[in-house]
């Protein structure tokens, strides 16, 4: 056996762990710009933004749709490629309010108050 590894392992992991011995990784120092709060704040933040943005996806999908009907003039064709448009966007919308709705709940069962 290679003593020699045993022993660089051993130094890198007390030297690798010091910081978490010494708890510096409660400490966050000041000024750096770094977020404060915890990854869960922070992931359900980047989720409500990412639906809001989904969210004015799905109105922009309802107005094309609806002016692709309106200009449809009669054309079947533009008709039913109007209302898969509509139908499309119905499907998307209901997909970002669900997932607003079941971040919402994880968010609610997770913090442990007992609202459900």
């Amino acid at each position: 056996m290679n003593i020699k590894k045993y022993i660089r392992l051993i130094i890198t992991v007390l030297l690798g762990s010091s910081p978490f011995i010494a708890n510096a990784q409660w400490a966050l120092p000041q000024g750096t710009g770094l977020p404060s709060a915890s990854i869960w704040a922070i992931v359900s933040a980047i989720m409500l933004w990412i639906l809001i943005i989904f969210g004015f996806v799905g109105v922009i999908g309802f107005t094309i749709s609806g002016i692709l009907y309106l200009t449809a003039a009669g054309d079947e064709g533009q008709i039913d490629k109007a209302k898969k448009a509509m139908s499309y966007s119905i499907v998307g919308a209901v997909i970002g309010i669900s997932g607003y709705v079941f971040l919402q709940a994880a968010q609610q069962m997770l913090s442990g108050l007992n609202i459900f």
